[in-house]
This record gives structure tokens, sequence and C-alpha cells, in this order.
């Protein structure tokens, strides 16, 4: 395999400058097993310097990301190492998508949810021999324990301005190696290496970089208005200098070390000012929008839809602006925040990422208005709706999207609850279940239920349906019992307001039977199948394909709980009412039928299972054709049959037909494949062919271990068998 780097990083900043004390330190800490972790050098704290209050300031920002990539960046084109994973890491569910992502570049199997694949790039990290380096970038909260990477051929670098991050890391006695500002000479040369256009500018250039106290974002910030302007930078410390005076006037410091007007709280707001002379009214207002989305990533076409353009729109008498003149307006904008030190923005990527570091995200997010706030996060809700592909691709993109999204919940509050959820936040919910990233979607449901119930009621139909929502992320999540109890709720509701027969009652008495299922209590459950089954046949009557539907949960429902007869007779009635209906090569039909295929064949009764599922293949075969994932099925099911009915000819030909199958559709190493091949070795053991059995049983463990956990069951199973038909080792 070639060498990679998977996901994004930022890019290295104009006027960049290697810290060559730390970088050494940072590469030499980097050895194989080895995880470090790059935090800001603050004063009177934890080791590594960090706040006991937990609060972060300007000096947080201290360049820990730079030096990050441009040390990743070294050692993968030296080739000092293979690959490089590059995650940003302010969420759970951003590691997991980010891991989920790096999975499907190396060909990791991506059966299952973003967990599970989660945990077999991180089971195949810790077996590889090929050099890694995975960098959990700007991690924030709580990390699920399981998340660490961890292995002999890789390092894991951290970077963090989190306190619970580092006493998570401290706990794993993790190196810390400390970032903290510029030394003189360091600033120096990185400010005049940003004013090379205009020589004349550099005057007073040593005076202004000890007034920013070589702090390395004052410093970005400065030069960067230095650079666009015609100010020199005895100049711009002129500005600097009376707007301090101005700020110690208005507010004096609250501490000794006065971090309230630490030189990056002054140089943000200049920055401003340039940015505001660029694109008058515009810069500003997509300054604000910004500021409450995610610093770490925001796709440039938020800023270019209408909801945006309107927020940007010219003031009150001024004249319309054209969809183009608004668009190129947008854009001057953007470009003026970058030039003033604001944001940056990586053109690498289609469409551009915007990004903003945080200390000017939360000092813009202070200096906002309520009234500015409110419009501002509705504006940017809306922006971010219009931007969201409806097929959430590519994967990156919409990883960007939720995390903004996640982000404007948290900094507007209730201001995206008036009268109703706003639908960016259900949106953003939908994304997290199609990733496949359960349990941060479960947190995301909970967090608006809890939201909808506080604002807008526990009875409102909203809170109804964000309920049901949630529900259904906790069975996904494996939370049945979590997910019983918010059914009950709904159906209690339901009924109480629209009366036990309405189609919204049974719906949800529908699903609470099927949670109950699900969370194994099958006495419950089929009473309460059976209660949506009649109310299907009293409301829409005994014929309707939504009775029909009903009484195939109940039949479900039957056989889970081991009542194959019951299942059995619900299956027969539903089959002749699909066929009645629907015809008899229905797909609804031949789903049918497979289904009571299955219920014959798991109450011992081979020869009728033989019989329905033959049918099933024939017509599988005719709708779909044979190399179709649902034909293949069904030939295996098959297969399985005869196999249980002794008939190990056909087995052994319908199960190779499968395997063969699988593999050309879905590659040797697929969890379905590897099933089949399992499969195929029962069936080889069954008719004597232990050779056989025992050669494809080795291949089996092999290719389970490559690209499965060591506790997936199906590897266990394989090894289970190997060890049954070779006796002890």
């Amino acid at each position: 395999m070639t060498m990679a780097w998977i996901g994004v990083a930022p890019p290295l900043a104009d006027g960049f400058t290697s810290r060559q004390e730390t970088s050494l330190a940072l590469r030499d800490a980097l050895v194989p097993g080895a995880t470090v972790a790059l935090a800001a050098d603050r004063l009177g704290g934890w080791p590594g310097g960090f706040d006991r209050r937990g609060d972060r300031d300007w000096r947080d920002s201290s360049g820990k990301t730079q030096l990050a990539v441009s040390v990743a960046r070294s050692l993968w084109q030296a080739g000092a190492v293979e690959l490089v994973i590059w995650v940003t890491a302010t969420s759970n569910a951003s590691v997991l998508s980010g891991y989920a992502e790096a999975a499907a570049a190396l060909g990791i199997q991506l059966a299952g949810d973003a967990a599970a694949v989660s945990g077999r790039l991180l089971g195949w990290l810790r077996e590889t021999d090929r050099r890694w380096l995975v960098v959990l970038d700007d991690a924030a909260g709580t990390l699920d324990e399981g998340l660490w990477p961890a292995g002999p051929a890789g390092g894991v670098l951290v970077t963090t301005a989190d306190p619970a991050v580092l006493a998570a890391l401290a706990q794993r006695r993790v190196r810390v190696i400390p970032v903290g500002q510029y030394s003189r000479r360091e600033a120096l040369t990185y400010v005049v290496g940003r004013l090379t256009a205009d020589l004349d500018q550099r005057q007073g250039a040593i005076d202004l970089v000890g007034d920013l106290d070589h702090d390395p974002l004052a410093l970005a910030q400065a030069s960067a208005v230095i650079a666009t302007s015609e100010l020199t930078c005895h100049d711009y410390r002129e500005h600097f200098t009376h707007r301090m005076e101005q700020a110690v006037a208005a507010e004096p410091p609250a501490g000794p070390d006065g971090s309230q007007l630490s030189p990056g709280a002054i140089t943000w707001a200049l920055s401003v000012d340039h940015a505001d002379l660029l694109a008058p009214r515009t810069a500003q207002s997509l300054l604000v929008l910004a500021a409450l989305l995610d610093g770490n990533g925001m796709p440039v076409t938020i800023f270019e839809t209408p909801a945006a353009r309107e927020h940007c729109a010219p003031a009150a008498g001024a004249p319309p602006a054209t969809p183009t003149q608004a668009l190129v307006a947008m854009r001057d904008g953007l470009a003026a925040l970058g030039q003033a030190g604001l944001v940056s923005i990586d053109p690498a990527l289609s469409p551009p990422l915007l990004r903003m570091s945080w200390p000017v995200l939360a000092a813009v997010r202070a200096a906002m208005p309520d009234g500015m706030r409110k419009g501002a996060a509705v504006a940017a809700a809306d922006a971010l709706l219009q931007a969201w592909p409806a097929d959430d691709t590519p994967e990156w993109l919409s990883r960007a999207l939720r995390s903004c999204a996640e982000s404007l919940r948290q900094s507007a509050g209730d201001l995206l609850w008036e009268g109703a959820c706003h639908p960016l936040l259900a949106r953003a919910g939908h994304s997290l279940d199609a990733a496949r990233l359960t349990g941060p979607a479960a947190a995301h449901w909970a967090a608006l239920a809890a939201a909808s119930s506080r604002v807008l009621g526990p009875a409102h139909p909203e809170t109804s349906g964000i309920n049901e929502r949630l529900a259904a992320a906790y069975l996904t999540a494996g939370q049945p019992a979590q997910a019983i109890a918010l059914l009950r709720d709904v159906l209690r509701e339901r009924a109480g307001t629209a009366g036990p027969d309405h189609p919204d009652t049974v719906d949800a008495t529908r699903d609470l039977g099927l949670a109950l299922v699900r969370a194994g209590w099958f006495s419950e459950a089929i009473t309460v199948l059976t209660a949506a089954a009649s109310g299907r046949d009293r409301t829409q009557g005994p014929d309707s394909i939504a009775a029909l539907g009903a009484r195939e949960d109940l039949a479900a429902a039957h056989r889970t709980a081991g009542q194959f007869a019951e299942a059995i007779a619900l299956y027969r009635g539903v089959l002749a009412g699909r066929e009645r209906a629907q015809g008899a090569r229905h797909a609804d039909a031949t789903a049918v039928r497979q289904k009571l295929a299955e219920a014959y064949l798991a109450d011992g009764q081979a020869k009728p299972a033989i019989s329905q599922y033959e049918r099933v293949v024939a017509d599988r075969d005719r709708a779909l054709g044979a190399a179709h994932m649902d034909t293949i099925a069904a030939r295996g099911a098959l297969g399985a049959a005869y196999h249980a009915a002794g008939k190990m000819a056909n087995a052994v030909r319908l199960t190779e037909q499968t395997r063969a199958a699988y593999t050309a559709a879905l590659g040797a190493d697929h969890p379905d494949t590897l099933t089949a091949c399992l499969n195929l070795a029962h069936a080889y053991a069954a008719v004597g062919r232990r050779t056989d059995a025992e050669q494809l049983l080795i291949q089996i463990v092999e290719r389970c271990e490559l690209s499965l956990p060591v506790s997936d069951p199906l590897t266990v199973a394989a090894r289970t068998s190997l060890a049954n038909l070779t006796g002890p080792s």
C-alpha cells in the first residue's frame, strides 16, 4: 500500500515560522507507540500550563495546530510515516466520522455503525506494521475511552486547549509539550517574513513585537492588517496603544495577569475595523454569522446562500443589489476578513473551507448584542439548511456542516425554538442517523427533546415527533429500554389527544411493540402488536396493505419469541392477502414468502421451507437478476435449508454459488462473503471433505483477523469452528 494522507488538515499560514526547538522536541517524542499532546503554555496551573479554573483565554491560541501540521507533513514527506490520519476531535461524532473516512480509504470493511467501523480501524492500527500517525486536532470534551488509537507501529499527536482532555491525558501518562508565545527572535522573524512587499512597513517591528508580548495570534492579526494597508509597524503600534488605553479606561483588568486585556483582545478589534474599511458592513455581517458556527471549518457555500446574502444585504435606503452583485459582495467580504487576519480560507478544497481562531470567535460572540444575535442565529440556521446537500455527500462536507450546526445549536440556545424547532436541528439529526453515528445521534435527539419539552411543552406535537426520532435513535444505538419509556409517553399522549383508533395512535402502538421486541419483552410486545393489528383492521380494513403489514409485524414477534406455529399461521395469512391485493410476484409478497420460509426452517420443517425458498429464489432471480444482493442472500438461505434437510449435494452446490457471488459483488473480505465461506466450510465438513473445510476455515480466520476486530462474533465463530474441526493444537 502506498503512502497516504487521510483527512482535512489546515494549510500552513502565510509566513509560518518553524519553532525549531519545539518541533524537534515533538519529532523526538513521536516514537512508535507514543502519544504526545501539544497544549498552550499558560501560567499557574496543571503541568503544561493550564489554569485550574478551566478557563480558556487568548493565550491558548498559541499555534498548536500549525505546529502539528508542520511536523506531520515533515514526517510524512520524509517517509518517516507512511500513513497520516488527520481528525478534527472536537466531539465524539467528529472523531467517529473521521475514523470512518479513514477506514473507507484503507479498504477496511464498513459494515455496521460508525462505532463498529471505528473499532475495526483501531484494531487495524494496533496490528499493522506500517508506520502511521493519527492527529487528533483541537480535542475537546470527553473523548470515549475506546476511541484512543494505539499500536506499536504508530504515534498519536493531540492538540488541545481543553483542561478536561488534559486531565484524561494525565491519567494515561501522556507526555505534554507546552506551546507558548514566540521567542523574541521567532516573533521578529515572523513579522519581517510577512512584510515583504514594502520593506518600509517593517519600521518599528521590534517595538511592536514587544508590545504584542510575542503572542502568535496577535502578531498574525497585526501583520495581516499592516500587509494589506499603508501602515507601518510604528503606525500600527500607535493604534494599538490608543485602543489599549481606551480599553483600560473602560474596563480595568479583572485579574493580576490582566488577561482581559491581552494583546489579542485588542488586535482583533483593530482587525475588525480594517475589514470594515475593506468591505463596509458586509465584512462585519459575515463575521457575526461565522462566529456562531464551528471555527475549525465552515464551507464557504454557507455564506453564498440566499439566507446569508439577505442577512448581509445593504442597509435600508441603499439601492438593492442584483444576485450577482450580492454574491460578489459576499466574496469581497470574506476576502476582507482574510486580509484582516480574522479568518483563513483553505482554497484546496471544493468548496473551500473558512476557518476562524476560537478566541476571535468567542470575542465576536461576546460583543454581539442580543438583538443582533437573534437575527444572525436564524440567518445562520437558514443558510446552513440551504447549503446542506440532499444526499449528505461528500462526507467531509456533511461532517463540517454537522459541526457547524452543533456549534450554532449551542451558541444560539432558545433562539432556534421560537414557536417550533428550526428545521436545521432536525436536518443535523437526520445526517447523524444517515452517517450511522448512532451514539452521537441519540445524544443529539435527546438534546432536542429536552429543549422542545422545556420551550414548547411536553404535550406539543413537535415534542412528540422529536421523542419518536429519539426513540428510533435509541433503538439503533442498542438502547431499547430508553426507547420504550419514550414510546409509552408518545402513545399515552396520542391516545389522549387523538383517540385510540387515530392513525397516529396506531402508529405509536406499532412503534412501541417493535421496541418491546428489540428489548426481548416478547409477551408484552405480542400484546401491543396485536392491539396495533386490531386497530389497523378496524380503521383501514383487514385486507388493507396497512393491516397486512401490522399482522406481519405480529408474526415477526411470534417468530422472535420462538412461537413458530403462531408465526407460520400469521405469515401464511399475510402472504395470501398480499397475493390477492398486490399479486403473487410483487416484491412485498416475495419478502413475506421468505419470512415464512425462515419460520418453517426455524421450526424444523425443512421440506416446506425448501419449497418456499425455491419460489423466492426464482422470483428474485426473475425480478432482480442473479447478481442482485437479495437474490444471492435468498440462494444462500435455500442452501441452508437443504443442509438442514440433509440434502448435502444441493447444499454444497448452492453454498459454493453463494460464496462466489458474494466474492464477486463485495470482495473476499466483506463480512457477508466471510459468512458464506463459513457456511461452505460447515457444508464441506458435513460431507466429509475435512481437508477442504480446514483450508477454508484457516483462510476465513486470517481474513477475519485482518478486517474485523478480534472479538467480532464472526471471527470468534470461525476460530471455534476451526478448533472443533482440528482438535486441540
